[in-house]
Parts: structure tokens; C-alpha cells; sequence
């Protein structure tokens, strides 16, 4: 699809695409641009994703509704904890994951901005 850069431009939740894929996410993509991706993310109650990194590419993330727990470093030993109105800064190349601890859905917004691929799966963190 051919988008014109030169236009203020609107996408609805309709609109929204399936986002790079991971296990245990539901991720939908707004915008794709040359030095943005943004999106919404669907975590269902009591779910853990796969372990992932967006490569040259730094996250910030609002926590809409629900909660996240964010699990990085060495054998994912540090842990975040956020609610509703937190915002998370993920550093690029920064190998996570995430879950929602609740009994509830949780819906969270996504900025990142930089270069390349958005999101790499892999195995798990280093080592400590």
C-alpha cells in the first residue's frame, strides 16, 4: 500500500492490522512508519509470553487497564511491576517478557522508535 507521508492520518481499532507476532500477545499495529512503530497489545488474564527483543529499537509503554509484569536480565531475575497510568521504557535490544498477573485482560499501548525488525523471539535470557 502506497501512504502518503505528507497527511495527518487516523487509525480506528478496526483498522488496526495483526503487529509482529509473539507467543501469548496479541499484538495490532496502528502505524509502521521509517523510525516509529506504535500498536495496541491485548494480555489475557494469567498469560506469559515468549522471551522477545526489538533488536535496534527502544519500547515505551502505557498500561491502559490490568497489569504487567515485565521479567529481563540475567535468567530473567529483574522484575517491573505496572498498573493503570504507569508508563514502562523498554532499552533497545533488552531481552523480556511479559505477563499479566490478573484476573483480568490487560490492555497497554506501544511506542517504539528506531530502525530494522520490531520484534525478535528467542529462547530466553543470558545466563547469570
Amino acid at each position: 500500500m502506497n501512504v502518503r507521508r505528507d497527511r495527518v492520518r487516523v487509525v480506528t481499532p478496526q483498522d488496526r492490522t495483526p503487529g509482529p507476532p509473539t507467543p501469548g500477545m496479541d499484538r495490532q499495529q496502528a502505524f509502521d512508519t521509517e523510525g516509529t512503530w506504535s500498536g495496541f497489545v491485548r494480555t489475557e488474564a494469567g498469560m506469559v509470553s515468549g522471551w522477545h527483543h526489538h533488536g535496534e529499537q527502544e519500547s515505551v509503554i502505557y498500561v491502559l487497564t490490568g497489569a504487567l509484569r515485565m521479567e529481563s536480565g540475567p535468567d530473567g531475575r529483574d522484575t517491573v511491576e505496572a498498573g493503570p497510568g504507569d508508563f514502562v521504557h523498554v532499552p533497545k535490544g533488552v531481552v523480556h517478557r511479559e505477563s499479566n498477573p490478573t484476573a483480568e485482560a490487560a490492555d497497554i499501548i506501544v511506542v517504539r522508535s528506531g530502525t530494522g525488525p520490531s520484534t525478535f523471539n528467542v529462547d530466553g535470557p543470558s545466563p547469570g
